[in-house]
């Protein structure tokens, strides 16, 4: 458990599901905000760029360099502010618009048409506790078909306590649900029956009831994620049947008789909330799957099962799953697909409002539908507190993108139409095995990339204007740096496509909005700008003659807009002081992430998928990132010093502000213990050298020797074939990503796809015996 810091989140309750809706003054406000940034910045291209090369002219190459980088620096800045208010305004929109569908259309909704959900939670070396709330979260969703799967992706072979007790954890809590799932099946099926009536189903929801509060009193509370689960989930399902319960027994006294159809929903309920399948799967286990590094593929690999029967057989390069109607594993198929982080948890009621809204008649081409995650309240460090403000501030951005339909998918939770993955897919062979692409995993932001790819095929995405998911912030610098190099990687290598997509919607008689087109070009890249940008000022002495009052007031709207929605989702206004400080000090990784990406332009090779750390205690922060604040703030001072030399007043207080909050950030958010720890952990580290002595290497020229060729195994020459063994190297051939089987693949389905994006599957010749296929 970690020590609470002074100045960390007061907060204990989240902020309700329906955002109250935004008021006159607010959106008025709004309005003026947009329109002040572009006539300041219009005001100051004319009064102060032009005037300059009038009264100057170009005075010289570096002056007219000067002001060309200058102005663009700033017209990027202020176009991503621009763009945050243009966002935000959606946003606010969309809270006025936005009415909750009543619990009892929900019920009559599903009792007319249940469709199949299955849950997909990728996981990596996880914390046992976090994944189990994860799941418990996920179980109780009060849907009718919901299938839950454990996706781990540790190494198989390592046998390690974490490992096992991951292994043993779906069959944990499918017994712990074991009890009111029979009880409640049973009530079900005696109402319909006709043994009961409304009286018993009072008994029946105080029972629920009383089971989730004595076991939400259970619950081990070591953190602020735990008593969010203890109460928001087992709590507040709870206190739903609860008032359930209050509710028809007041009914009853009143001699109101509930229809036959109602009192069968409201069983239903209870049957639904505790009916759910919980199991494991481990792609590694198994040769013919993928066993690439990142989390699209481990979604992947399962995806591309479903649907399918498999039979495991041993083959020299290991246990293969061959494709058989028969086989002994199932892997059933759905109609919507739930990605849910490892360390996300969901409310009760995210599944039922996001698939009633799939089957809106508006909604037949709608692919993805999320809530984007909102942080966990009453955070123990500083550091975490302010990276949940971001998160919080990132979910109002993500609400007003859907307004203008730039929606990204967000990869911490979303429900996705299982057809529309079939649209996406990218089907690829390796010696006669089936890879199947259906999340990009080209870069480390899969999510980004796979939202272009549904939007190029005509699907849409859209954010649930409700708050109902919850994910983990790091806690500490060096997990936080590690996370935000990884969203900064790649935004740059996916632009292309949505060039693409414009061709694509063009072609279809489709034209998107300019807010749209520039919402997703600044979601991509202004990682990119503003890291560069930012550098740029803080390095380089402009002329303080282009510094203008004007600018200042072409960035007031974004700055009092954001303090406004910090205030509106829980904070202090002044915390927008710190966020300036925080992305400061963040300015070096996001650049490192920019400078990933183009490398791996420019090479072709993918760049590692880098997880976010999930420890209780703390992630050392790498040397780079420990070293690059203190140099920040120290060429801020220098500058202050230098310019005040020259009489440079603006670059002075432009640097002593910067100075200042830098300050403020490495010693509220890093800490200077921990910066000096990280300091000489990496400079150790850097410096070490291993003092084993080593044996002297002796070189000997000889003669070049003929290798003799070993028999190969039977099993080899009968699975590889003659012409595969005969020069003794086969064993070679198993390396790398994929293993290999030749077994002729099952064409995935196809949905709406054009024919020049169809996969011909390459059929090699069987060499295991199948007598299901020759039959």
């Amino acid at each position: 458990m970690r020590r609470r810091q002074w100045g960390a989140d007061r907060r204990t309750d989240p902020l309700p599901p329906v955002a109250a809706p935004a008021s006159d003054t607010l959106i008025t406000l709004g309005r003026l905000g947009i329109v002040l940034t572009v006539l300041a910045w219009a005001g100051y291209l004319v009064v102060t760029v032009i005037s300059q090369f009038v009264n100057r002219g170009f005075g010289g190459m570096r002056f007219t360099s000067e002001t060309l980088v200058y102005v663009a620096i700033m017209s990027l800045l202020t176009m991503s502010s621009l763009l945050y208010l243009v966002a935000r305004q959606g946003a606010l929109y969309r809270t006025r618009a936005h009415r909750r569908v009543p619990r009892a259309v929900l019920d009559e909704a599903f009792d007319d048409r249940q469709s199949s959900m299955t849950v997909l939670v990728p996981s990596y070396r996880e914390e046992i506790p976090t994944i189990r709330m994860t799941l418990l979260s996920a179980a109780l969703q009060e849907y009718p078909d919901l299938r839950v799967v454990l996706l781990l992706d540790d190494p198989p072979n390592t046998r390690t306590d974490s490992l096992e007790a991951a292994r043993s954890l779906p069959d944990q809590l499918t017994a712990w649900l074991s009890e009111p799932r029979d009880r409640f099946e049973a009530a079900l099926e005696r109402f319909e029956d006709g043994e009961t009536d409304q009286i018993y189903v009072i008994d029946e929801y105080r029972w629920a009831a009383n089971w989730l509060n004595d076991r939400a009193d259970q619950e081990i509370v070591t953190d602020h994620v735990d008593r969010f689960f203890a109460n928001q989930v087992l709590g507040a399902l709870a206190e739903e049947f609860a008032s359930v319960a209050d509710a028809v027994e007041k009914a009853d006294a009143e001699d109101a008789v509930l229809p036959h159809s109602r009192l069968r929903q409201l069983y239903q309920r209870l049957a639904w909330t505790f009916r759910c399948e919980i199991t494991s799967f481990e792609r590694k286990r198994y040769a013919s799957l993928s066993h690439e590094a990142n989390k699209a593929m481990n979604l992947n690999s399962y995806i591309g099962l479903m649907g399918r029967r498999f039979e495991p057989r041993e083959t020299p390069e290991g246990l293969v799953l061959v494709p058989s109607p028969a086989g002994r594993m199932e892997f059933p198929d759905s109609e919507f697909v739930l990605t849910l982080d490892a360390d996300s948890i969901l409310l009760p009621e995210y599944c039922l409002r996001l698939v009633f809204l799939f089957g809106q008649p508006d909604n037949h081409r709608l692919a993805v539908a999320q809530t984007p995650y909102s942080a966990f309240p009453g955070s123990a460090t500083r550091m975490e507190r302010l990276a949940g403000a971001t998160t919080d501030l990132q979910h109002i951005v993500h609400q007003g993108m859907s307004y203008h339909d730039a929606t990204f998918w967000v990869g911490a939770n979303a429900v996705i139409r299982k057809r529309a993955l079939d649209d996406i897919v990218e089907v690829e062979h390796q010696g006669g095995h089936e890879i199947r692409r259906y999340v990009q995993d080209r870069t480390v932001i899969e999510d980004t990339e796979s939202s272009l790819d549904l939007a190029i095929h005509g699907w849409r995405l859209i954010n649930y204007p409700e708050r109902l998911s919850y994910s983990a912030t790091p806690p500490d610098f060096g997990s936080l740096a590690i996370q935000r190099r990884r969203w900064a990687n790649g935004g740059l290598l996916i632009l292309p496509k949505l060039w693409r997509n414009g061709r694509e919607r063009s072609q279809r008689g489709e034209h998107g909005s300019a807010a749209q087109t520039w919402l997703r070009i600044n979601y991509m890249a202004s990682t990119c700008w503003s890291s560069i940008g930012l550098i740029l000022l803080l390095a380089y002495p402009f002329d303080s003659k282009l510094l203008s009052p004007l600018i200042v007031l072409a960035a007031m709207p974004y700055f009092l807009a954001m303090a406004s929605d910090l205030k509106r989702c829980g904070y202090k206004r002044t915390d927008i002081l710190r966020i300036y400080g925080f992305n400061l000090i963040l300015l070096p990784v996001n650049l490192a992430g920019v400078v990933k990406s183009l490398q791996q332009a420019v090479t072709g090779k993918k760049i590692p998928f880098a997880r976010t750390p999930k420890v209780g205690h703390r992630t050392a922060t790498s040397l780079l990132f420990a070293v690059s604040p203190l140099l920040i703030i120290g060429f801020s001072v220098f500058t202050v010093w230098r310019d005040w030399q020259t009489g440079n007043w603006g670059n002075v207080a432009f640097a002593a502000v910067n100075a200042a909050a830098a300050t403020y950030a490495v010693v509220a958010f890093m800490g200077v213990r921990n910066v000096l720890v990280d300091l000489w952990l990496g400079f150790v580290e850097y410096l070490y050298k291993d003092d084993r002595p080593r044996e002297a290497v002796t070189s000997v020229r000889r003669r070049k020797v003929v290798r003799e060729i070993a028999e190969p195994a039977w099993q080899d020459v009968l699975y590889r074939g003659a012409a595969a063994t005969a020069t003794g190297q086969h064993h070679a051939d198993v390396g790398g990503p994929f293993r290999v089987l030749a077994v002729p693949p099952a064409a995935p389905p196809q949905h709406n796809r054009r024919s020049a994006d169809r996969s011909v599957p390459v059929v090699a010749n069987s060499v295991v015996a199948n007598s299901d296929r020759a039959a």
